[in-house]
Parts: structure tokens; sequence; C-alpha cells
């Protein structure tokens, strides 16, 4: 049964097609276009893999001589921590909520919700930081380029540009992001093997690189091995932005196509393909973060690692033009461009499939927000300001996005953790390695955390503004009557009236009834007749919408009609208007008036979802049915 005040309005053309995959007042997953593991990690990847843009010159600035080993470091942790994690999460969280479902599950109630929305506005700073880093990251490539004219030396309006094509792509669809991302991953990857193998060649022809690295790694920390692994343990946590892919890989899941005869086979058939695309895309950063900082180490002089100096930003690319000629070097520019400015792709189907199972669920946005088009604009708009506020530049930004990325890492190991006890004994101490590492990030960029806080306090803020103004929606997505209820409803057609007791029980006998239905009659005049007696009890008051299971009851020979809702007066104007809608008659519903301060009722309402029931319920049956000759009556005294 489809309640009105939920029944879609015609729409224009446009309309239609930017509301294309919104279900009206339907909080199940809309169907998604789907793609093989390996194209779904392209996309993934162009956030992942375009880290090799700027993470070698991270790595230097961070550790200097010893980047190649506090790399390692990172590997090691990606390896066998972030990613036998996020295997977990995967299987976790099928549909790609991530560690906040597990999370959510484990914190009912108003607490769930709060930490939730926290999360998301750390996941809010780690996305969106990824799509204005990597545009204003590619936009500096573009004016580093020594075949760029120099009056194209704009980063902010060049990176502008970038994000709103990165948003119309969009607004076109899935489909052809992938693609797009496929593309753009198989030519980045290319280049840079071909880039790294180069340098890998020329250093085994120049063993004297390795015996240089040495003295200079002994110069600045000494030879002792213990000395050298303790340095790289505490400066890699410098080096996070490398573990980067993780989160959107669990976050796009839904785009994982899977096989199957039954949704239960086709769901572990994605679980299985999601793994395969983390441990392949974990497997070839790895190789690549390894060989990348070593050839950037001994391969370029420490000068030019620095800011202002011709590698800073973009050390494989120096490597490229140096070595390979600027020809190839701009082919190397082109792909490395494109992957940047395509990186943020993976964090915009992040938040696509992260804020519609969360925030319109929580009515905490509105219900558009379920759409992918215009969530993609607003995400876009975001995406704007933010590139305006930091100037484009990376290296402001570079802290939130670090922070945003380990603290979601950080969550996920936790939840692990929390929801396998058997092998807590291994999530532990990997939660432990990562709350380190988010500590340290932190401390030494604490602007990251300030960015954080300020998207955390946006979001919860937001939506808590949003659930005010949704409060008197009908928030019931369908009712289901038990046999004794359908009963009831059906005597009552009968007699062609529906009349309807609001009652909030208290004994719950026989008598209670009975001076609950004289009191009504003398108040209001009843004529004899069927009278239902509806009680709605408070459920999960943090919880926004869902259905309505009507059971009936006699007590005796006084018809009762009962449910819980996490909201009573919306959960009676539902109930109402379905009444309505399957007897063809106009209910009546009577209430008495509830004592007490207005306001204090109102507060009551939008925490509880109880309070001054009748006029609530008469303000939802207003919003819902404008014909006032439709609206179900609703008498108070």
């Amino acid at each position: 049964m489809v309640l009105c005040g939920l029944v879609p309005k015609p729409r224009s053309r446009l309309a239609a097609w930017f509301l294309a995959d919104h279900h009206e007042g339907k909080a199940s997953r809309a169907k998604v276009h789907t793609a093989p593991w390996w194209r779904v990690m392209c996309l993934t990847g162009v956030d992942y893999f375009s880290t090799l843009g700027y993470q070698p010159t991270i790595a230097f600035l961070a550790a200097g001589f010893l980047a190649p080993i506090a790399t390692l470091v990172l590997v090691l942790l990606t390896l066998f921590g972030a990613l036998p994690v996020y295997r977990r999460i995967a299987a976790l969280s099928p549909y790609g909520q991530g560690s906040l479902s597990v999370i959510e599950e484990r914190l009912p109630g108003w607490r769930g919700k709060a930490f939730v929305l926290c999360l998301l506005g750390f996941a809010a700073t780690s996305f969106v930081i990824t799509i204005t880093l990597s545009a204003a990251d590619a936009s500096a490539h573009i004016i580093e380029n020594p075949l760029v004219a120099p009056w194209l030396n704009l980063p902010v309006p060049m990176t502008l540009l970038l994000v709103a094509a990165l948003g119309a792509v969009f607004l076109r669809g899935f489909k052809e992001a992938i693609w797009l991302a496929v593309i753009l991953v198989g030519l980045y990857l290319a280049v840079n093997v071909v880039v790294i193998g180069w340098e890998l060649t020329e250093l085994f022809r120049h063993p004297t690189a390795f015996s240089d690295w040495r003295r200079q790694l002994s110069a600045s920390h000494g030879s002792n091995p213990a000395m050298l692994a303790a340095a790289a343990l505490i400066v890699f946590p410098k080096l996070a932005l490398g573990l980067s892919g993780f989160e959107t890989g669990v976050a796009v899941m839904p785009l994982v196509s899977g096989s199957g005869a039954t949704d239960a086979e086709i769901l572990q058939s994605r679980i299985v393909n999601t793994r395969k695309l983390l441990s392949t895309a974990a497997l070839i950063m790895s190789v690549l973060l390894i060989g990348s900082s070593l050839v950037t180490t001994l391969r370029i002089p420490e000068a030019e690692m620095f800011k202002g100096g011709s590698a800073n930003g973009r050390a494989l690319a120096f490597l490229a033009h140096r070595d390979l000629g600027h020809v190839f070097g701009s082919f190397y520019d082109l792909a490395t461009i494109g992957t940047l400015w395509f990186a943020g792709a993976s964090a915009m189907a992040g938040l696509l499939n992260l804020v519609p199972q969360y925030l319109p669920r929580y009515g905490m946005a509105p219900d558009w927000a379920r759409a992918t088009r215009p969530l993609a604009l607003v995400i876009t708009g975001i995406c704007a300001i933010v590139t305006i506020l930091f100037s484009a530049d990376v290296e402001t930004q570079g802290g939130a996005y670090a922070t945003g990325v380990l603290s979601l890492m950080t969550s996920a190991a936790l939840a692990a953790a929390i929801a396998l006890p058997k092998v807590r004994w291994f999530y532990i101490p990997v939660s432990v390695v990562f709350i380190y590492t988010t500590g340290v990030t932190v401390w030494s960029e604490p602007n990251g955390i300030k960015i954080a806080a300020w998207f955390v306090a946006v979001i919860v803020v937001s939506s808590f503004v949003s659930r005010v103004m949704r409060a008197t929606e009908i928030r019931i997505d369908d009712i289901r009557y038990d046999e004794t209820a359908g009963r009831f409803v059906n005597e009552a057609v009968e007699r062609h009236s529906v009349r309807i007791i609001a009652s909030r029980p208290k004994t719950g006998l026989p008598a209670e009834y009975g001076r609950k239905l004289a009191d009504a009659q003398r108040s209001h005049h009843l004529p004899d007749d069927i009278v239902l007696f509806l009680e709605i009890k408070p459920g999960d008051a943090s919880e926004f919408r869902g259905s309505l299971d009507v059971k009936g009851v006699d007590v005796g020979g006084y018809r009762v009609l009962r449910s819980s809702s996490p909201a009573i007066p919306n959960a009676i104007a539902g109930v109402l208007l379905d009444l309505r809608d399957r007897t063809g008659t106009i209910p009546h519903a009577y209430f008495g008036w509830t004592e007490g301060n207005p306001v204090t009722y109102l507060l009551k309402f939008l925490a509880f979802g109880e309070g001054d029931t009748a006029p609530v319920c008469r303000e939802v049956l207003r919003k819902a049915e404008p014909n006032q000759e439709r609206r179900p009556r609703v008498h108070v005294g």
C-alpha cells in the first residue's frame, strides 16, 4: 500500500532525468550499474594509484634518505594490516556501508547514529579532500609542464574546471565513469612501470648509487639496522596517504557484479570479487610504492625534491622528462593529469553510495538525496567551495586528507575487532597501530583535525536541521495488518464508517476502554457505531521511517489496533490515510488534549517521537493531503 503524500507527482522530462534513480519514500537500495571486479578496481585505483603522483615527494620530505625503508614499513602495514581488515569489512558490509554499519548495529539508538554522523564527517573529509586535492595536483602538473604557456598559471580556475568536469561525468552515469577509469588507470600504470623500470635498470647499471645512498643514510640516521627500523617506524605515519584506496574500495562494493542463481549467492560472489579487488590493488600499489620511493630517493638530487625544486610534488614526472625525453615526459604528464583528475571519481562514487544509505534513512537529509544526480551536483558544489577556500593548494589539504583516511581506517580496524571476537588477537594490535598512526598525523598536522572537525560539525548540524524540517512527514513506507486487524477494518467498511479513538493504554483492561469510549461519546457526541481503538507504542525514536505492523486485539469486546513506531503522531496519520484509501471512507480520529507546556511537548516529539499528539497528527495530515475534502478528520476534546 502506497500512502497518500508519498505518491510521486508528475515530473517534467528534466526532473524525471534528474531524479531517474530516486525511489519515492523507499529505504531499499536502488539498482545500480555493476561491472566486473577488475573494472571497479580501476575506479578505486584512480584514487589509490594516483598517490604515486605525490607520494614519493611526501616520503622524501618526511623521511629523507630513509624514505625507502619507511615506505617498506607502510607496505607491510598495507599487506598485513589494512588488507586483512578491509577484506573482513567487505564481508560485514556487502552493500558498501563500510565500518559505519558495524558500529551502528552495536550502538543502537541515538548513540549509534551520533557516532555514525561523526564518522560520516570524517568520510566526507576524506572523500571531498580526495576530489579537491587530486584536482589541484592535476592542475599543478599541467602548470609545471615545460610545454605549457606561462599564462596558464591559474591553479584555482583550472582546479574548479577539473572538479566541474568530474561532476559532469557522474551526471552522465556510473557506467561511463567506470570505463573512463579503466582507460586512465591502464595508461597510468603502463607509464609508471616504464619510468620505474627504466630507473631501476639505471640503478643496477650504476651500482655506486646504492653505496652513495647507504653513506648518506648512515650520515643522517646511523648504520645500526635496529635504529634505522625504529626511525622508519616513527616517520612512516607521514606517508599514510599511500593507504588511501581501501575505504573507497569497500564503498564502491555495490558496483561490483556477482554471479549466482539467488540473491544470497550473488551477494556472496560480490564479497569474493571485492576481496579480489582489494588484494590485487594492494599488491600492485605495494610494488609501485617501493619502486617509486627507491628510484626517486636514489636518482633525484636532494635539492630538487624540496619546495621550489623541479621534482617537488612530481618526482616520477621529473624523471620521465629528464631521462626519457620531453615527448614521453609530456605523455606521462597527460596520463598523470587524467588519473589525478579522475582520482576523485572513486571518492565521488563512495559518497554517492554512503550518503543515501544513512542520512535520508535517518531523516537527516532531504529524500531526494537518494538520487545520484542531485547529490552529485551538491558534492561538486561543496568541492568547488573547498577548492576556493584552500586556494587549490595541495600541501594545505594534505593534513585533512590523511586525517580523514586514517580515522576511517582506525574505525574499520576497531569495527572488525568488535564484530569478530574470536580473532581479536589480530585486529586489536592492528587497531593500536592505526590509532598510533592517526595520533602522530594529528599531532604533526593539527590543521587536519580542525578541517575534519568542521566537516563533522556541518554534517551534524545540517542533519539535525533536516530532521526537524522533515519531522511532519508521514515517515511510513507501508502498513501491514494481521488477520484480526484486517477483520476489524472490514467490519468498519461494511458500516461505511471508520471511527478511531487514539488511546494510550494504562491497565489494558476492558474497563479502561469502556471509560475512554464513554468519554469520547460524551465529548464528541459519537453516533452508535463501530469504534476502533488505535494504540501506537513508542519505538526507537532515532529511526526515521519504516513499515508499520498492525496487530488486532479483542479486549472484552472492544476492538483494538496495536503497533509501535518511532513517531506516534506520524504513525496515526499514516494509519488514517491508509484506512481512507482501503475503505473509501474518510476516517474520524478522536483525541484528548494533553496538559502541559506545548514547547516541552514539541521538543519531546523531536527527540522521542511522542508529545502533544493531536496537533502534530493534524499537521502531518495537512501536509500529506492538501485536499481538505479527502483529509481524515481530527477531533480533540
